[in-house]
C-alpha cells in the first residue's frame, strides 16, 4: 500500500516541477542526445514552444494532442491527432510521464525506450525496423486538457441532445446500401467489407509496418480525407493503439499487400456518439473508405 502511495506522490510531483525546474544545477544525467534534457526516470525532453496554459494534466484528465512517432534519426512512421484519458504511469520512463509534463499550447519532443513503449504501453511487438535497445522520439503538441468531471458533464449533455441519432444512422446505411446496389452483408459488428482486388502479397499481421492509400467520404459522397489527394502515403504499425479507428483496423486486418477494398464503417467502429475531436466527423456518422494496401513488411 505504501509503495503505491509513494508512486502516486512521485506522479503528482511531475506536473509541478515542469520543464524549466527539472534542469536543477548540479544534477546531471548521462545525455546521449544533444539539445535534450533528461529526467531522473530516463525520459529525454526538449520544449520547442511554450504555450499559455497554466496547469498540467493529471491522471483521469482527457487530453487532445497532435502526435508524431519517429526514430531518433527522424524517420516518421506515425502522425495523428488523438483525444484520450491520461492514465497513471505503470513504469518509470513511460509516455504518460511525457504528457504530464506539458501544459496547453506546449510543443515538445521526447525520447523514450522503444521496447518499453511498444511492449509495456501498447502491448504489441516492437516494429521490425527498431531494435530492443533503440529509443523512440515522440513529438507532442498539447491542444487541450479537460478534467474528467468536465468531460463527463459535457458528454452527458451532448448525448441528451442527440438522442435518437443512432436510429437515423442505421436508416441511412440501409438506404446507402440499397442505392449503391451493394450485395455484401455486414459482420457482427456492423462493418461492411467489399473486396475490389484480393491482392497476392503478404497478409497483414500484428507488428507489421503497413503502407496504405485511402479515401474517406461520407454517405452523401462528400470526401473528408484522401491520402491520394495529399500525395502522402499513410504508414503505421498494425496493432498499435491510437493509429486507426476500430473499423478501419478490422478491415486492414483482412487484407494483403496489393489488396483494395471498399469499407462501410458505422459510427460505433469509428468516432461514435461524440464525433472526432477535430470536428470534421459529426456524431453518429457512418463513413465509407476505399483502402489499398501498398506494402506490408
Amino acid at each position: 500500500m505504501s509503495a503505491n502511495i509513494d508512486r502516486q506522490k512521485k506522479w503528482l510531483l511531475i506536473p509541478l516541477v515542469g520543464f524549466l525546474l527539472m534542469e536543477i544545477p548540479g544534477c546531471s544525467f548521462k545525455n546521449e542526445y544533444p539539445g535534450f534534457s533528461q529526467t531522473s526516470s530516463g525520459v529525454y525532453y526538449r520544449l520547442n514552444i511554450m504555450g499559455k496554459g497554466e496547469l498540467n494534466p493529471v491522471p483521469g484528465d482527457y487530453i487532445t494532442v497532435d502526435l508524431r512517432y519517429s526514430t531518433t534519426y527522424d524517420s516518421v512512421f506515425f502522425k495523428a491527432r488523438r483525444k484520450f484519458q491520461l492514465e497513471q504511469p505503470s513504469f518509470k520512463g513511460s509516455v504518460e510521464e511525457c504528457f504530464a509534463m506539458m501544459k496547453t499550447g506546449d510543443e515538445a519532443d521526447f525520447i523514450i525506450n522503444a521496447h518499453d513503449f511498444f511492449n509495456k504501453t501498447l502491448d504489441v511487438k516492437i516494429p521490425r525496423f527498431l531494435e530492443g535497445s533503440d529509443h523512440l522520439k515522440i513529438s507532442v503538441k498539447m491542444l487541450d486538457i479537460q478534467t474528467n468531471q468536465s468531460y463527463i458533464h459535457e458528454k452527458l449533455a451532448f448525448l441528451s441532445w442527440i438522442e435518437g441519432f443512432g436510429e437515423y444512422e442505421r436508416f441511412r446505411i440501409k438506404n446507402f446500401i440499397k442505392q449503391e446496389q451493394i450485395e455484401a452483408e455486414p459482420d457482427r459488428s456492423g462493418l461492411y467489407y467489399i473486396n475490389i482486388n484480393e491482392g497476392t502479397g503478404k497478409k497483414v499481421e500484428h507488428g507489421d509496418t503497413v503502407e496504405v492509400h485511402y479515401e474517406g467520404r461520407f454517405l452523401d459522397g462528400k470526401f473528408f480525407d484522401s491520402t491520394r489527394k495529399r500525395d502522402e502515403v499513410f504508414q503505421f504499425v498494425y496493432g498499435q493503439e491510437l493509429q486507426l479507428i476500430q473499423g478501419l483496423e478490422k478491415a486492414v486486418g483482412l487484407m494483403r499487400e496489393g489488396a483494395r477494398a471498399l469499407v462501410i464503417i458505422p459510427s460505433e467502429l469509428a468516432f461514435g456518439s461524440h464525433g472526432s475531436s477535430t470536428g470534421i466527423i459529426p456524431p453518429y456518422t457512418s463513413m465509407v473508405y476505399e483502402v489499398e494496401v501498398l506494402s506490408v513488411r
